[in-house]
């Protein structure tokens, strides 16, 4: 089994790690209706997805 001849240190560790940090979501806006969506989600707003009816939405 393999393992370690030298323990890695805090900043190789911590360089490793940088990227593992919570990012803040993702926004794009609507095209019928403009209004802030997750990307590749449907509109809750007014149910439309890459231009096309894809929901009845209830007013």
């Amino acid at each position: 089994m393999a393992v370690p001849k030298r323990k890695h240190s805090n900043s190789r560790t911590g360089k490793r790690r940088s990227h593992d940090a919570k990012k803040p979501p993702h926004i794009a806006y609507c095209e019928k209706c403009s209004a802030a969506v997750t990307p590749h989600t449907v509109c809750p707003n007014c149910g439309y997805y890459m231009g096309r009816k894809v929901t009845e939405v209830e007013a």
